[in-house]
């Protein structure tokens, strides 16, 4: 009886597999903390500002923090795509890799789709940080903090469409809010207007690059002069951000970034291909992935959001 050669092996279409998945582009991890797990799920203890420095005086002075926390589990993801059998046998092995490389993009760009909604749904109930508040709220505290906020409020005459120059402003905001931010013990966080990142919907990208790109700016009745925001921060947008009026200032060389990707079990490929049990009773071959993950909020202090509303 004759065996029909497939023309495909395992270890091909995972090599093809994995050869697409590195090369897509995703943005996830300038924007996390990487933490492993070990157990469903991990408990995050946010333990508040170390001890500023003092003169030694009489000795040392050990200090408690503050610990905050929440429990975080791990969510388990999969994809799975179909190849009838007479697909291979009619030579269509070129599609069959397409299909296995969109596999691919979907898998890479997975965790950007879910931090997405972190950002989305950031002042909603429920998507809290570790004060138990809204990621994205006007009313965290801890401790001597005092009520603080990361929300900033821009005003543009198309709320919808903000001009180059209505960005630049709402970008100074930003940084202002961030760096006048406190820690736990009432003291300035001390928040640094370097390792910025500018997060934007699609139809806001090209204004945010022209405002942080372009080295001068005026002309006509402004004297021309050095654009100081230029450099400032790197722009990055994110398809899922719909709001047209949003946007997010987020600073990420910290030890602890605005969000947290948390790793259970890595990325797997695994088949059934010929000779499986699939492939006997359905002629049918089939090529998926899975791995165990959530992202979740960190530091919010990390974090602000920026929403225009329309001038007079």
């Amino acid at each position: 009886m004759a065996v029909v050669s497939t023309g495909l092996s395992l270890a091909g279409i995972r090599g093809d597999f994995f050869n697409r998945f590195s090369q897509v582009t995703t943005y996830y991890q300038e924007l996390t903390t990487p933490i492993p797990s070990t157990t469903g799920t991990e408990r995050h203890r946010f333990l508040g500002a170390t001890p500023q420095m003092r003169e030694w005086g009489t000795g040392r002075l050990a200090r408690g923090l503050n610990a905050e926390s929440y429990d975080v589990e791990n969510q388990e993801y999969e994809a799975t795509i179909e190849v009838d059998r007479k697909e291979i046998e009619d030579d269509q092995l070129g599609q069959i890799r397409i299909r296995v490389n969109e596999l691919a993009d979907t898998a890479a760009t997975h965790k950007d789709y879910l931090l997405e909604a972190l950002f989305a749904n950031g002042h909603s109930a429920g998507f809290v940080a570790y004060d138990g508040h809204p990621f994205f709220s006007d009313a965290h505290e801890s401790q001597n903090s005092g009520v603080q906020s990361n929300l900033v409020a821009a005003t543009a005459v198309d709320a919808d469409n903000p001009t180059e120059a209505e960005w630049k402003t709402s970008m100074t905001a930003a940084i202002a809010a961030m760096m006048q931010l406190k820690n736990d013990k009432g003291d300035r966080m001390r928040i640094s207007a370097d390792g910025l990142i500018c997060v934007v919907p699609p139809t806001m990208l090209f204004t945010a690059l022209q405002a942080l790109d372009v080295a001068l700016v005026g002309g006509g009745t402004d004297p021309i002069r050095q654009n100081v925001l230029q450099g400032a921060a790197r722009v990055i947008s994110l398809p899922g951000l719909t709001a047209t009026d949003v946007w997010f200032l987020c600073k990420v060389n910290t030890t602890v970034r605005p969000f947290i990707y948390q790793e259970r079990t890595p990325l797997e490929f695994q088949a059934l291909e010929q000779g499986s049990e699939e492939a006997f009773k359905r002629n049918k071959f089939l090529y998926g992935v899975r791995a165990r993950y959530t992202l979740t909020y960190g530091y919010w202090q990390y974090a602000m959001k920026v929403t225009f509303t329309g001038g007079e």
